[in-house]
Parts: structure tokens; sequence; C-alpha cells
């Protein structure tokens, strides 16, 4: 039915990929595209004579719009899957918009030199895309991604207002190190160390990092402490939501976790600001990410589960309502399918979905887009099918 691009081969996209060869139908052709074009050939031998798709490799500098599209142009892709860096949104989006090519993420654009990921950026490419009659689909994976589409969900089925929503992040597996991040260190790392956000009664709520903790008993999984962060999904539900009064966004840590993190922002090692080492210039944060444990390759070892998900409140028929909208996601199970580990596979596979819906049509219309603004039921359905069954609890225990 198509051909689709995958910018990056981490462990993200390996999943994606994986997911991709399993729905030959929808995805006829891949091409796997990274600044390291022998991780693509690997992956490319690994799967290739396990599928009816057929891949192709190549190497690109996800940084050089001029590469970008020299690589769209050679092998016309109807669509772009960007698993890159979150720094390299704007530089692929460009790409797509010279060569009339739709266009699909799972994070929004951040700075490198600033630590500070929003929607704006991508949002002002909104006209340009509806110009060029092509669909810019953003944060399609599990959150920002699922999360926005079980809020579509719920309003659509659930209620008639939606007044609260708490978006929470559980991952209780254990990967046997001291200290590792489950998904690229820096981003990671950048994402946990700045300060926490909440939006309440029309304007953004402002805290310290890691400043609020509650306790939540997962299901499946038990009792957690989670933190309150920012996260991107707030800024776009927050605009397509009507009625909404508060939205947060939780995730849970270990004591190791947070305790070997703090050691290392005091002494400096999550430091985005340039340093002189031996005569040449390095970032702090990105020298830890080169000797930390690859998130790629935690898959074999980690254990236990996720929980991701969204508790609401609101009203249908004029009565006060509250629901629970999960998925729970065992890391060796992932591992035994697809060969990553869970907090991979909650992104790889959503992103897939994302992809084929807009292959497929269901979701193509000209714009820049985020998930909650699209009809929920065909994703809803695909999460299923592709491996991220969903549980709706009524009456859940709510967030104080």
């Amino acid at each position: 039915m198509g051909k689709l691009l995958i910018i990056g081969c981490g462990g993200v996209a390996s999943v994606a990929i994986h997911k991709c060869c399993q729905n030959s139908e929808v995805f006829e052709e891949l091409v796997i595209a990274s600044r390291t074009k022998s991780k693509c050939d690997a992956l490319k031998q690994k799967l290739q004579d396990k599928t009816k798709t057929v891949i192709f490799t190549e190497q690109v500098n996800a940084d050089s719009t001029g590469e970008l599209i020299a690589l769209i142009e050679k092998h016309r892709p109807d669509a772009v899957l960007n698993l890159a860096l979150p720094y390299q949104d704007l530089t692929i989006m460009d790409a797509c918009l010279k060569t009339k090519t739709h266009y699909i993420d799972t994070a929004n654009y951040e700075p490198e030199d600033t630590a500070k990921f929003e929607y704006k950026w991508q949002w002002a490419y909104k006209e340009r895309f509806e110009k060029a009659g092509i669909t810019a689909l953003l944060g399609s994976g599990f959150d920002p991604g699922v999360t926005s589409v079980f809020t579509a969900y719920a309003l659509k089925h659930h209620f008639d207002q939606i007044h609260t929503i708490d978006i929470l992040d559980c991952n209780a597996g254990d990967h046997g190190y001291p200290f590792a991040t489950n998904f690229n260190p820096e981003i990671n790392i950048r994402e946990v160390t700045a300060k926490g956000s909440y939006w309440q009664d029309g304007k953004w709520m402002e805290t310290e990092p890691m400043a609020i903790k509650r306790v939540y008993d997962f299901p499946e999984i038990g009792e957690k402490d989670m933190y309150l962060l920012h996260h991107e999904e707030i800024e776009s539900l927050a605009q397509n939501i009507p009625f909404v009064r508060r939205i947060r966004f939780f995730m849970t840590f270990g004591q190791s976790y947070l305790t070997h993190l703090k050691c290392l922002e005091n002494v400096g090692m999550t430091s985005i600001k340039p340093i002189m080492f031996e005569g040449r210039e390095i970032v702090p944060l990105q020298f830890l990410k080169a000797v930390l444990p690859d998130p790629s390759s935690l898959g074999p070892r980690t254990k236990g589960k996720t929980n991701i998900g969204c508790i609401f409140t609101g009203l249908k028929d004029n009565k006060e309502k509250s629901l629970y909208i999960y998925n729970v996601c065992d890391h060796q199970e992932c591992f035994r399918e697809v060969g990553s580990q869970a907090v991979a596979y909650t992104t790889g596979v959503p992103a897939m979905i994302g992809a084929m819906l807009v292959l497929t049509g269901v979701w193509k219309k000209p714009g820049v887009f985020n998930l909650e603004e699209l009809d929920p039921d065909p994703f809803m359905d695909a999460l299923c099918k592709w491996g991220l069954p969903y549980t709706i609890q009524s009456d859940p225990v709510l967030v104080d």
C-alpha cells in the first residue's frame, strides 16, 4: 500500500521497524536512515527474511535539511516517520515541506542549547502544511500520543465535559544497574531536571523539579512514588479539550535513580552548558550519556511492567463521573517479541500506528495536528491489534 521513510535507528525506531514489518500489507517498502548506516544494515539483515516488507537502508545527517531533501527525493516515500532526536524535528519538517511528504513524530521540538520543549515551533508550520496539502502528526508515541488518544476517546464516548486529567506514567521495570535511563539519557535527564508545571484554571503553574510527590497504587504493579513533571501533551490538551480545568503529569522514580541523579546534578554532570576539557569543548550531559548504559541494551535484563494511562473526572448527563484508561506492558514479553524493553515498545508501536493511519488515509488531512484533534476510534482499535491493549476502569482512586 505504501512506502515509509524512518529516520533514526535507536531503541524506539527498532520497535517501530519490527511492527512495520509485521504489517506488510500497509508498509510494502521501508527505508531506514540514520547517521550510523551499519545499525540500519544490521536491522535489515535481522528482519528481511522474516517479512514481505522490502527494506532499504541509507546514511543521513538529520541536522542537514539538504541531505534530508535529497534522501526523500531519491526514495519518494509516502510519509516520513521521525524517530531521531527532538532537536532535529524542524530540519525534517522543512524537508517534508519542500518535498510535499507527510510527517509523523513522537516528541516535540526542543533547541539543543535550551532544555525547554514546547509545541510553538512546530505549530508555526500549520499554514504551510495546509497550503502544501500534507499532514504533520505530532507526538505519536505513548505520552504524548496514546494519552492524547485516550483523552479524545474519553470525551467522545464517556464524557460531555472533561474537567481534570491526570496522566500517570509508571515504569516498575528493574534492569539491575544502579543508574540507567530507559530512553535516550540526554533527553530523559533534561526532562527530569527541568522545572515541573501543570495547567490549572487557564494558566501554567510552575514548581521546582520533583517538588510534588504522590503515592499511587497502580493496577498489576502496586504502590509507587510518582513525581509531577512538565510534559508536552499538557500544552496541546489544554488548547484542544474544552472545559478542562486542570491537567497534570506524574512519572514514577525509584529512590536509587533519584539519589544518583541528585549527585550527578550537584557535581555538574547534568549541565547542558559547554565546558573546556583538555583543550576541547564538551557538554557534560552528552559526556554522561556516553558513559551510561545504552537504553537499547537494557532489554535482555529488564523485568517487570509499565502502566501508563489517564485518570479523568468530569460530567456525563449532568452527573459527576471519573474514569481511568490505561495500558500495562510487560518488559520481558516485549523483549521476546521485538528484542526491546517496554519503554521503547510503548513508544514504537504507537509510532507505527500513527504512520499507518496517515498512509492509509484514515488520518490524512492538510495541516499540523496533535493526536487528540483526530478521531480516536481507529487508533484505539489498532492499539489492541498491535500489542498495546487498554483497560477502562470506572470510579478509580483519584490523585489528590
